[in-house]
């Protein structure tokens, strides 16, 4: 056992003082030692609940006879973050999840890892660092929130986070009272959980069901369900079972179990940071994952789930309708079905239980909403390492659009420009600087798309950044630019008016501008210069990478 370095041999006695000091006892010794990773904060909704749940893995653990020990990572709420300087720290802190859970893990000789995570940036930096170590590992997520219920005299209304982002452009739109918007803001986010709809932190959850990691349930389960409290008993007696028979995250997490990740995604229309994430557990894994390999996925797998932003529906109803369990089993022709899970079964035994209680949630393949997938990857002169843009999120008329450039070198000097009514129908809006490197950190964008949703100009203008989007954003809204300005991408040569041309149908995103002179442009430019001098985010954009390759650490 791993844990044999701090409890084995004369030489370790200092060690076991120590670890008597902690109450263990002799017989305690010689049992598993299993770190649970918990993600608990005072400051993130979807985690105030974790404690509950962490004491109830530490119970599974004892009774499959390991010994727990608890300790945190930090996490990032992403709607807190949003739309100040808080931001630039969320996509960063992914990198630290990952490093503080290894440095954890490592310097304390676990034998096994439970991960308690839930927000968007948790779940892939404790995916990163499982594969990373590949000890024994499960993930129990702390659950989706419910959604809100607004009642006024048109009826009752479900409701979310995204619906407050929203209601925000139709105040300045003129549509919506202040006092209406606060009626709203009371009742939106009704309790615990990561926020109601399929954004990232409830993509990344479903996708770590659907590669293997996770329970089934683990994605779905609304975190005030008592389900999730016998799920979480059941994570800590499962990885007992993990350890006893060596399964480790690496014989789950291979080019097999992405694609099947993948696959689920494009079905469900998850969030477009998922591209992000999985590319960068690929490249964590060491499994070859070429950008363009989303795009042959996603135009084979048809779109069965309309969730929130893209429908109505939110995550308690696909967990009613039968969870990832009965879209994996509508998919199963289009998935890898022999790869292990930590269930103990292949992902056919995984699946083979799930069934579709409710057809109008999941759509059957003969039903789908469309033949592809939720999310597409576009390339051309304007990204020639390509661009990310959730596709069901985006409005019929939008899907090729042509238009102007409205050129920004920030989000507030967009947001500004939207709110003063300097946009107009047809514009493209180009936010840039705001990448990986630029940024530092590729801030989301969901303050401008959710204006533009509310003002109703979702289905009339375009946005492109080499930052990113919220889970939540729908519209034209094409993330990831690569390479991105403060690289000298393309999209550091676009000017005021010069027109670009988006063919999401087709994968492209061009400006119509020749390479030579792209290229006459960015050579007067210049070396690009960082706006952080110091700190966390200083040495976060000295060795961040392209957002094509998930913006992981360079060597």
């Amino acid at each position: 056992m791993e844990s044999d370095a701090i409890k084995r041999g004369i030489e370790r006695a200092p060690h076991r003082s120590l670890l008597r000091a902690l109450g263990v006892t002799p017989q305690e010794m010689d049992r598993p030692f299993i770190g649970i990773v918990n993600s608990f904060t005072e400051i993130v909704p979807g985690h105030m609940h974790l404690p509950e749940i962490a004491e109830v893995v530490k119970a599974g653990v004892r009774s499959g006879g390991g010994v727990p020990f608890e300790f945190n990572t930090i996490a990032v709420c992403d709607g807190l973050a949003m739309n100040h300087r808080g931001m630039n720290y969320s996509l960063p802190s992914r990198e630290l999840i990952a490093d503080s859970v290894e440095i954890m893990a490592r310097a304390h000789a676990f034998d096994g890892l439970v991960f308690l995570p839930n927000c968007d940036k948790v779940v892939p930096g404790m995916l990163m660092a499982a594969v990373r170590l590949n000890l024994p590992a499960i993930f129990i997520s702390g659950g989706p929130m419910l959604a809100g219920r607004l009642y006024s005299s048109q009826g009752d209304t479900k409701v979310d986070l995204s619906s407050v982002f929203e209601a925000v452009g139709k105040v300045y739109k003129g549509q919506m009272t202040e006092e209406e918007l606060g009626n709203l803001e009371e009742v939106a986010c009704p309790g615990c959980g990561s926020c109601a709809g399929m954004f990232t932190a409830n993509t990344m959850n479903c996708l770590t069901e659907a590669m293997g990691m996770a329970l089934g349930g683990s994605g779905t389960i609304p975190a005030v369900d008592p389900r999730r409290i016998r799920l979480a008993g059941e994570a800590g007696r499962q990885v007992m079972a993990l350890v006893s028979a060596n399964t480790r995250p690496r014989d789950i997490i291979n080019r097999a179990s992405l694609e099947n990740a993948f696959t689920v995604d494009m079905s469900l229309g998850g969030s477009t940071n998922s591209v992000l994430h999985l590319m960068a557990l690929a490249h964590e894994a060491g499994v070859e994952f070429p950008l363009s390999a989303i795009n042959d996925i996603s135009d084979r797998t048809p779109c069965l789930c309309r969730l929130k932003p893209a429908g109505d529906y939110h995550i308690e109803d696909l967990d009613r309708a039968g969870g990832v369990a009965a879209v994996m089993g509508e998919l199963k022709r289009k998935l890898n079905l022999e790869g292990k899970t930590v269930s103990g079964k292949t992902v056919a035994g995984f699946i083979a239980g799930g069934r579709v209680a409710d057809g109008k949630v999941i759509h059957t393949l003969a039903k789908a909403y469309s033949e592809k997938g939720g999310i597409a990857i576009l390339f051309g002169n304007l990204a020639p390492e390509g661009a990310v843009v959730k596709r069901s999120a985006v409005a019929a008329e939008m899907m090729v659009h042509q238009g102007p450039a409205r050129v920004f070198d920030s989000e507030e000097a967009a947001t500004a420009a939207i709110m003063a009514g300097d946009i107009r129908s047809g514009d493209v809006l180009v936010i840039r600087y705001e990448g990986p490197k630029g940024g530092p950190g590729m801030r989301e964008m969901l303050v401008p798309t959710a204006l533009l949703s509310g003002m109703g100009m979702d289905k009339e203008v375009a946005l492109l950044t080499d930052g990113r989007f919220s889970g939540a954003t729908r519209g034209a809204a094409i993330g990831h630019v690569s390479p991105e300005a403060a690289s000298r991408g393309p999209i550091a040569a676009v000017k005021e008016g010069d027109t670009i041309k988006i063919d999401i149908t087709a994968h492209k995103l061009e400006i119509e501008l020749s390479d030579r002179e792209i290229a006459r442009r960015l050579a007067k430019l210049g070396g690009f210069e960082s706006r952080v001098k110091e700190g966390y985010l200083s040495y976060y954009a000295s060795r961040v990478t392209s957002a094509s390759t998930g913006a992981v650490f360079g060597n």
